[in-house]
């Protein structure tokens, strides 16, 4: 994952402020759906892996595999690179 400019303008977009993003995740409110979102768009070389097969897969891994990665890449988001 990386959380380019444009991969967060993007994810903004989709998902409403980064900001309030990051007080639901906090919060324990962060749906599966908006977490699949957030790595598709700061996703680096996922080959001809649609969005689709690509949010099956981290549904397949489970919360537990994906929490590690969403911490890291919302403290990216936070304080930078």
């Amino acid at each position: 994952l990386r959380p380019s400019f444009a991969a967060l303008c993007a994810a903004e977009e989709e998902l409403g402020p980064l900001f309030a993003l990051v007080e639901r995740a906090a919060a324990g409110q962060l749906k599966l759906s908006e977490m699949t979102s957030l790595f598709w768009h700061c996703r680096f070389d996922c080959g001809d892996v649609t969005r689709e097969d690509f949010a099956e897969v981290v549904a397949a891994a489970g919360l537990a595999t994906a929490t590690p990665a969403l911490k890291t890449l919302l403290g990216q988001i936070l304080g930078g690179r």
